[in-house]
């Protein structure tokens, strides 16, 4: 879609070429980052499979945020497949989405040190408690998302269903809710516990990541 004009003060619209590239390059740059946690561990000669065990926790925490930088890209590509143009306020708010993505491997870090051979029980509760709340946070851009869609249906493509779109609200409402209910867990019962938790939170997107449907309210679309 080639930028318009504004009309009756309509924000003006562009093509979303950018924010698709740019959204894209940013998750890949995070998902790619999150490797570098996992180092060869110091060790003594002889040492090395025991050394690697020890990093168990490590590993473990790659694979909980690569999955869900993975899911993330799916939902957010999802999404774009909504919309046919963007604005200067619906830029803004991808932003935002991508701010919450790009501190992931902060509570990645922080939850694999944690869990590793040296961390507290204290320390745990900690950690999970913040990877919960990071998670949380990052429910609210897309929320926002689906409420300006739902207040400038301009924007979305042919045959997009202004009714499923507003449907699609329940799943950062929810995902919000739970990311703090598995922290909770996390912090008041067990630190595991919180982080299956948010594993559950973390498939629950994966499985939705084409929208909550009822019936056959939306066509489907094309990438």
């Amino acid at each position: 879609m080639p930028e318009s004009g504004t009309t009756s003060g309509a924000p003006r619209v562009s093509e979303i070429g950018r924010m698709t590239g740019f959204s894209d390059g940013v998750f890949a740059i995070v998902i790619t980052l999150l490797v570098i946690e996992l180092q060869v561990p110091d060790h003594a000669p002889g040492e090395l499979l025991h050394a690697l065990f020890e990093q168990a926790a490590a590993y473990l925490a790659f694979l909980l945020s690569f999955g869900y930088v993975g899911v993330l890209w799916l939902n957010h590509h999802t999404l774009l497949r909504l919309i046919c143009g963007t604005t200067l306020g619906l830029n803004w708010i991808n932003l935002w989405l991508l701010l919450g993505v790009v501190i992931i491997p902060f509570p990645t870090s922080v939850l694999a040190e944690a869990f590793a051979h040296a961390g507290t029980d204290r320390d745990r509760r900690v950690a999970v408690l913040l990877y919960a709340l990071v998670a949380a946070a990052m429910s609210a851009p897309w929320l926002a998302f689906f409420a300006y869609l739902r207040r400038h249906p301009m924007l979305l493509r042919e045959g997009i269903d202004r009714a499923f779109v507003s449907r699609q609200r329940i799943r950062p409402v929810v995902g919000m809710a739970l990311y703090l209910i598995g922290g909770a867990l996390g912090w008041f019962v067990s630190p595991v516990i919180g982080l299956v938790g948010i594993g559950v939170m973390i498939f629950f997107h994966a499985v939705t990541s084409e929208g909550v449907r009822r019936g056959r309210s939306r066509r489907r679309t094309t990438t």
